[in-house]
Protein backbone atom coordinates (compact mmCIF):
# COMPACT_ATOMS: atom_id res chain seq x y z
CA UNK A 1 0.00 0.00 0.00
CA UNK A 2 1.02 3.34 -1.11
CA UNK A 3 0.77 6.18 2.19
CA UNK A 4 1.49 9.61 1.82
CA UNK A 5 3.54 11.59 4.53
CA UNK A 6 1.99 13.15 7.53
CA UNK A 7 -0.07 16.25 7.28
CA UNK A 8 0.56 18.53 10.57
CA UNK A 9 -1.87 20.96 9.36
CA UNK A 10 -5.46 21.58 10.59
CA UNK A 11 -7.36 18.51 9.58
CA UNK A 12 -10.99 19.18 8.23
CA UNK A 13 -11.64 15.40 7.86
CA UNK A 14 -9.75 12.33 9.83
CA UNK A 15 -11.31 8.91 9.13
CA UNK A 16 -9.74 6.39 11.27
CA UNK A 17 -9.87 2.25 11.27
CA UNK A 18 -13.81 3.14 9.87
CA UNK A 19 -15.41 -0.30 9.34
CA UNK A 20 -19.25 -1.09 7.83
CA UNK A 21 -20.54 -4.58 7.08
CA UNK A 22 -23.38 -5.95 5.36
CA UNK A 23 -24.29 -9.32 7.11
CA UNK A 24 -21.03 -11.19 6.21
CA UNK A 25 -19.57 -8.58 3.69
CA UNK A 26 -17.00 -5.70 4.82
CA UNK A 27 -18.47 -3.13 2.53
CA UNK A 28 -15.85 -0.82 4.31
CA UNK A 29 -13.14 -2.65 6.01
CA UNK A 30 -10.61 -0.78 8.56
CA UNK A 31 -10.15 2.79 6.48
CA UNK A 32 -8.40 5.69 7.82
CA UNK A 33 -7.27 8.63 6.24
CA UNK A 34 -6.83 12.32 7.01
CA UNK A 35 -7.22 15.54 5.09
CA UNK A 36 -6.39 19.06 5.70
CA UNK A 37 -7.81 22.13 5.15
CA UNK A 38 -7.85 23.85 1.38
CA UNK A 39 -7.45 20.08 -0.27
CA UNK A 40 -9.29 18.77 -3.22
CA UNK A 41 -8.81 15.11 -2.85
CA UNK A 42 -10.02 12.83 -4.68
CA UNK A 43 -11.62 9.59 -3.78
CA UNK A 44 -11.21 6.48 -6.01
CA UNK A 45 -12.24 3.04 -6.51
CA UNK A 46 -13.59 0.22 -8.61
CA UNK A 47 -18.15 -0.05 -8.67
CA UNK A 48 -18.30 -1.71 -5.43
CA UNK A 49 -15.24 -0.86 -3.90
CA UNK A 50 -16.91 1.19 -0.87
CA UNK A 51 -16.70 4.99 -1.66
CA UNK A 52 -20.38 6.14 -1.61
CA UNK A 53 -20.80 4.01 1.60
CA UNK A 54 -17.41 5.67 2.81
CA UNK A 55 -19.03 9.39 2.11
CA UNK A 56 -22.04 8.52 3.59
CA UNK A 57 -20.53 7.55 6.77
CA UNK A 58 -18.26 10.84 6.90
CA UNK A 59 -21.53 12.73 6.37
CA UNK A 60 -23.78 10.71 8.98
CA UNK A 61 -26.10 9.40 6.41
CA UNK A 62 -25.16 6.11 7.27
CA UNK A 63 -24.02 4.43 10.89
CA UNK A 64 -20.38 3.08 10.86
CA UNK A 65 -19.88 -0.48 12.32
CA UNK A 66 -16.99 0.12 13.62
CA UNK A 67 -14.19 3.56 13.72
CA UNK A 68 -14.29 7.12 13.88
CA UNK A 69 -15.42 10.16 12.15
CA UNK A 70 -14.25 13.79 12.96
CA UNK A 71 -15.07 16.29 10.42
CA UNK A 72 -13.90 19.69 11.13
CA UNK A 73 -13.54 19.20 14.56
CA UNK A 74 -16.51 17.30 15.41
CA UNK A 75 -16.07 14.04 16.63
CA UNK A 76 -18.68 10.50 16.02
CA UNK A 77 -19.45 11.54 19.62
CA UNK A 78 -21.11 14.66 19.51
CA UNK A 79 -24.73 15.21 18.34
CA UNK A 80 -24.79 14.15 14.55
CA UNK A 81 -26.43 17.22 13.45
CA UNK A 82 -23.69 19.30 14.56
CA UNK A 83 -21.74 17.48 12.19
CA UNK A 84 -24.07 17.98 9.19
CA UNK A 85 -23.64 21.59 9.45
CA UNK A 86 -20.08 21.58 8.72
CA UNK A 87 -20.84 19.80 5.43
CA UNK A 88 -21.97 19.84 1.81
CA UNK A 89 -22.91 16.48 0.62
CA UNK A 90 -23.86 15.89 -3.19
CA UNK A 91 -24.74 12.38 -3.26
CA UNK A 92 -24.37 10.43 -6.98
CA UNK A 93 -28.61 10.23 -7.27
CA UNK A 94 -28.72 14.44 -6.80
CA UNK A 95 -31.81 14.22 -4.63
CA UNK A 96 -34.15 17.46 -6.44
CA UNK A 97 -37.62 18.21 -6.63
CA UNK A 98 -38.03 19.17 -10.35
CA UNK A 99 -42.02 20.78 -9.92
CA UNK A 100 -39.55 23.27 -8.20
CA UNK A 101 -38.31 26.11 -9.31
CA UNK A 102 -34.83 26.99 -8.60
CA UNK A 103 -34.56 29.80 -5.87
CA UNK A 104 -37.80 28.39 -4.28
CA UNK A 105 -35.81 24.81 -3.78
CA UNK A 106 -32.43 26.79 -2.29
CA UNK A 107 -35.11 28.70 -0.18
CA UNK A 108 -36.47 25.41 1.00
CA UNK A 109 -33.23 24.13 1.59
CA UNK A 110 -32.04 27.54 3.22
CA UNK A 111 -35.13 26.66 5.48
CA UNK A 112 -33.93 22.90 6.35
CA UNK A 113 -30.24 24.67 7.18
CA UNK A 114 -32.35 27.57 9.45
CA UNK A 115 -29.60 29.33 7.46
CA UNK A 116 -30.00 32.91 9.24
CA UNK A 117 -30.11 35.47 5.66
CA UNK A 118 -31.63 33.20 3.07
CA UNK A 119 -32.05 35.47 0.75
CA UNK A 120 -28.45 36.86 0.71
CA UNK A 121 -27.11 32.79 1.12
CA UNK A 122 -29.24 31.83 -2.25
CA UNK A 123 -27.82 34.66 -4.16
CA UNK A 124 -24.39 34.02 -3.54
CA UNK A 125 -24.65 29.92 -4.35
CA UNK A 126 -26.42 30.94 -7.17
CA UNK A 127 -23.43 33.39 -8.25
CA UNK A 128 -20.79 30.67 -7.56
CA UNK A 129 -22.43 27.54 -9.32
CA UNK A 130 -23.64 29.54 -12.47
CA UNK A 131 -27.52 29.25 -11.60
CA UNK A 132 -28.01 33.24 -12.76
CA UNK A 133 -29.15 32.21 -16.41
CA UNK A 134 -31.95 29.67 -15.18
CA UNK A 135 -32.56 30.98 -11.99
CA UNK A 136 -36.31 31.61 -13.02
CA UNK A 137 -36.96 27.91 -14.12
CA UNK A 138 -38.51 25.16 -12.68
CA UNK A 139 -35.75 22.09 -12.45
CA UNK A 140 -37.72 20.12 -14.47
CA UNK A 141 -36.56 22.19 -17.39
CA UNK A 142 -32.94 22.41 -16.76
CA UNK A 143 -30.40 20.65 -18.12
CA UNK A 144 -28.26 17.79 -16.71
CA UNK A 145 -25.50 19.95 -15.94
CA UNK A 146 -27.85 22.90 -14.25
CA UNK A 147 -29.34 20.34 -12.15
CA UNK A 148 -25.96 19.43 -10.60
CA UNK A 149 -25.23 22.96 -10.45
CA UNK A 150 -28.70 23.34 -8.35
CA UNK A 151 -27.52 20.04 -6.02
CA UNK A 152 -24.27 22.23 -5.72
CA UNK A 153 -25.57 25.33 -4.83
CA UNK A 154 -27.91 23.52 -2.27
CA UNK A 155 -25.00 21.59 -0.51
CA UNK A 156 -23.36 25.30 -0.50
CA UNK A 157 -26.77 27.05 0.91
CA UNK A 158 -25.45 26.62 4.83
CA UNK A 159 -21.65 27.77 3.96
CA UNK A 160 -20.31 24.55 5.42
CA UNK A 161 -16.36 24.02 5.40
CA UNK A 162 -16.39 20.73 3.62
CA UNK A 163 -17.60 19.46 0.97
CA UNK A 164 -18.49 15.32 0.04
CA UNK A 165 -19.74 14.79 -3.77
CA UNK A 166 -20.15 11.53 -4.89
CA UNK A 167 -19.53 11.43 -8.96
CA UNK A 168 -20.55 15.02 -9.31
CA UNK A 169 -19.88 14.56 -12.87
CA UNK A 170 -21.62 11.21 -13.59
CA UNK A 171 -23.98 11.62 -17.05
CA UNK A 172 -22.74 15.14 -18.30
CA UNK A 173 -21.11 15.65 -21.50
CA UNK A 174 -17.55 16.83 -22.23
CA UNK A 175 -18.73 20.99 -22.10
CA UNK A 176 -20.51 20.23 -18.47
CA UNK A 177 -17.84 18.40 -16.97
CA UNK A 178 -15.13 21.19 -17.83
CA UNK A 179 -18.12 23.75 -16.51
CA UNK A 180 -18.37 21.92 -13.10
CA UNK A 181 -14.58 21.08 -12.89
CA UNK A 182 -14.76 24.83 -12.79
CA UNK A 183 -16.89 25.43 -10.25
CA UNK A 184 -15.25 22.88 -7.76
CA UNK A 185 -12.03 23.94 -8.36
CA UNK A 186 -13.06 27.66 -7.49
CA UNK A 187 -14.74 26.33 -4.37
CA UNK A 188 -11.47 24.48 -3.26
CA UNK A 189 -10.27 27.74 -2.66
CA UNK A 190 -11.80 28.12 0.48
CA UNK A 191 -13.26 24.87 1.18
CA UNK A 192 -11.76 21.25 2.03
CA UNK A 193 -13.87 18.93 -0.86
CA UNK A 194 -13.35 14.66 -1.06
CA UNK A 195 -15.29 13.84 -4.73
CA UNK A 196 -15.00 10.65 -6.43
CA UNK A 197 -15.22 10.04 -10.17
CA UNK A 198 -14.92 7.38 -12.77
CA UNK A 199 -13.32 9.85 -14.75
CA UNK A 200 -9.96 9.41 -13.84
CA UNK A 201 -8.82 12.48 -16.30
CA UNK A 202 -11.07 14.68 -14.81
CA UNK A 203 -9.04 13.76 -10.60
CA UNK A 204 -5.74 14.38 -12.92
CA UNK A 205 -7.11 17.73 -13.65
CA UNK A 206 -8.66 18.83 -10.14
CA UNK A 207 -6.21 17.68 -7.63
CA UNK A 208 -2.64 16.59 -6.66
CA UNK A 209 -3.87 14.15 -4.08
CA UNK A 210 -5.78 10.77 -4.70
CA UNK A 211 -7.16 8.08 -1.84
CA UNK A 212 -8.01 4.76 -3.61
CA UNK A 213 -9.99 2.00 -2.43
CA UNK A 214 -9.90 -1.58 -3.05
CA UNK A 215 -13.23 -3.83 -1.92
CA UNK A 216 -13.17 -1.96 0.70
CA UNK A 217 -9.65 -1.54 1.44
CA UNK A 218 -7.50 1.16 1.34
CA UNK A 219 -4.49 0.65 -1.42
CA UNK A 220 -3.26 4.02 -1.86
CA UNK A 221 -3.25 7.66 -0.17
CA UNK A 222 -0.63 9.70 -1.68
CA UNK A 223 0.27 12.81 -4.21
CA UNK A 224 -0.25 11.69 -7.89
CA UNK A 225 3.51 12.35 -8.69
CA UNK A 226 4.25 9.97 -5.66
CA UNK A 227 1.84 7.02 -6.79
CA UNK A 228 3.21 7.74 -10.14
CA UNK A 229 6.91 7.11 -9.13
CA UNK A 230 5.98 4.13 -6.83
CA UNK A 231 3.83 2.21 -9.47
CA UNK A 232 4.44 -1.24 -9.77
CA UNK A 233 5.67 -0.48 -13.25
CA UNK A 234 7.54 1.60 -15.23
CA UNK A 235 7.81 2.61 -18.88
CA UNK A 236 11.00 3.40 -21.00
CA UNK A 237 10.24 4.34 -24.58
CA UNK A 238 13.07 3.46 -26.93
CA UNK A 239 14.21 4.14 -30.45
CA UNK A 240 16.57 2.36 -32.87
CA UNK A 241 17.95 3.38 -35.87
CA UNK A 242 17.81 -0.39 -36.88
CA UNK A 243 15.00 -2.18 -36.98
CA UNK A 244 15.07 -4.97 -34.08
CA UNK A 245 13.39 -8.61 -33.18
CA UNK A 246 11.16 -8.57 -30.29
CA UNK A 247 12.89 -11.76 -28.68
CA UNK A 248 16.11 -9.11 -28.48
CA UNK A 249 14.33 -7.26 -26.15
CA UNK A 250 12.45 -9.68 -23.88
CA UNK A 251 15.98 -11.44 -23.30
CA UNK A 252 16.71 -8.53 -21.36
CA UNK A 253 16.59 -9.48 -17.49
CA UNK A 254 14.71 -5.82 -16.25
CA UNK A 255 12.14 -6.33 -19.25
CA UNK A 256 8.51 -7.25 -18.50
CA UNK A 257 6.73 -6.53 -21.29
CA UNK A 258 7.68 -5.09 -24.91
CA UNK A 259 5.27 -3.60 -26.74
CA UNK A 260 6.21 -2.44 -30.29
CA UNK A 261 5.10 1.75 -31.47
CA UNK A 262 6.17 1.10 -34.79
CA UNK A 263 8.84 -0.53 -37.06
CA UNK A 264 11.89 1.27 -34.72
CA UNK A 265 10.82 2.43 -31.36
CA UNK A 266 9.46 0.28 -28.44
CA UNK A 267 7.66 0.66 -25.16
CA UNK A 268 9.11 -1.04 -22.40
CA UNK A 269 7.88 -2.29 -19.07
CA UNK A 270 9.97 -2.77 -16.11
CA UNK A 271 10.37 -2.59 -12.53
CA UNK A 272 13.51 -0.98 -12.51
CA UNK A 273 14.26 2.02 -15.16
CA UNK A 274 17.95 2.28 -13.97
CA UNK A 275 18.85 -1.51 -14.57
CA UNK A 276 16.77 -1.59 -18.31
CA UNK A 277 18.94 1.64 -19.47
CA UNK A 278 21.86 0.16 -18.52
CA UNK A 279 21.41 -3.21 -20.26
CA UNK A 280 19.40 -1.27 -23.50
CA UNK A 281 23.24 0.83 -23.54
CA UNK A 282 25.38 -3.28 -22.96
CA UNK A 283 22.73 -4.64 -25.80
CA UNK A 284 23.76 -1.71 -28.40
CA UNK A 285 27.50 -1.83 -27.62
CA UNK A 286 27.17 -5.39 -27.73
CA UNK A 287 25.33 -5.56 -31.53
CA UNK A 288 26.50 -2.29 -32.53
CA UNK A 289 23.18 -0.56 -32.24
CA UNK A 290 22.27 3.10 -32.15
CA UNK A 291 19.72 4.23 -30.21
CA UNK A 292 18.03 7.26 -31.59
CA UNK A 293 16.16 8.38 -28.31
CA UNK A 294 15.68 6.56 -24.88
CA UNK A 295 13.37 8.69 -22.08
CA UNK A 296 11.47 7.39 -19.20
CA UNK A 297 7.78 7.73 -19.14
CA UNK A 298 5.43 8.66 -16.22
CA UNK A 299 2.87 6.46 -15.87
CA UNK A 300 -0.55 7.92 -16.14
CA UNK A 301 -3.54 7.59 -13.06
CA UNK A 302 -5.37 4.76 -15.38
CA UNK A 303 -2.42 2.89 -15.35
CA UNK A 304 -1.78 3.47 -11.54
CA UNK A 305 -5.42 3.04 -10.79
CA UNK A 306 -5.40 -0.22 -12.93
CA UNK A 307 -2.12 -1.30 -10.97
CA UNK A 308 -3.64 -1.14 -7.15
CA UNK A 309 -7.34 -2.25 -7.77
CA UNK A 310 -6.87 -5.33 -10.51
CA UNK A 311 -5.62 -8.32 -9.01
CA UNK A 312 -6.12 -7.30 -5.32
CA UNK A 313 -7.48 -10.79 -3.39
Amino acid sequence: MLVGSSYLWTMSITVKGLQKLYGEQRAVDDVSFSISKGEIVGFLGPNGAGKSTTMKMITGYLEPDGGSVEVAGIKSSDPINERKKKIGYLPEANPLYFDMYVREYLEFIAGVHQVAHPHQAIEKVIGITGLTPEKHKKIGQLSKGYKQRVGLAAALIHDPEVLILDEPTSGLDPNQIIEIRDVIKTLGEAKTVLFSSHILQEVEALCDRVIIINKGKLVADDKLENLSRGSKHLSIRVSFREVLEQEWLNRLPAVIKAEKKDANSWLLGTHDTEQLNKQLMEMALQHSLNIVSLQTESRNLEEVFRDLTANLK
